[in-house]
């Protein structure tokens, strides 16, 4: 019976072992897809964070619905990214979404309307771009 259980034991870490080296294996497979996704929108891998594979998850902030829509499907397909829209952004950006979330706790609905357009991707709107609108 003692036998019975050690061969157990020893089979359950070996398993153990085995499936920590694919979780590892997925985990780098997954951060080249994020890296590939990232260069595929635009941008340079040399200028991106750093520390940017380390982030629990990041956040990719669009600038319409469009363009969201068009990242979902990769969304599903890759662990780690979010999605958020930020009509006042001109561009693509990148955050931790840990950062991101600090970032707007414990504010108020016009303090995040706020950050929205002037930080996180956001800029704000000049008088010639309101002319702008209108004459389209």
């Amino acid at each position: 019976m003692l036998l019975l259980f050690m061969n157990a034991i020893a089979n359950e870490n070996a398993l153990n072992t085995q499936l920590e080296t694919i979780n590892l294996k997925i985990g780098e497979l997954n951060d080249q897809k994020i890296l590939l996704l990232l260069q595929a929108i635009g941008f340079d891998l040399d200028k991106l964070p750093k520390d940017l594979l380390q982030w629990k998850t990041i956040l990719i902030v669009v600038p319409n619905r469009k363009t969201s829509h068009e990242l979902k499907p990769y969304r599903y397909s890759i662990d780690r990214i979010a999605l958020a829209t930020n009509v006042n952004a001109k561009e693509i950006n990148i955050y931790d979404l840990d950062q991101w979330k600090a970032a707007f706790k414990n504010k108020t609905q016009l303090q995040i309307r706020n950050l929205l357009k002037t930080t996180f991707g956001g800029s704000k709107k000049l008088p010639e771009d309101y002319q702008k609108q209108q004459s389209t």
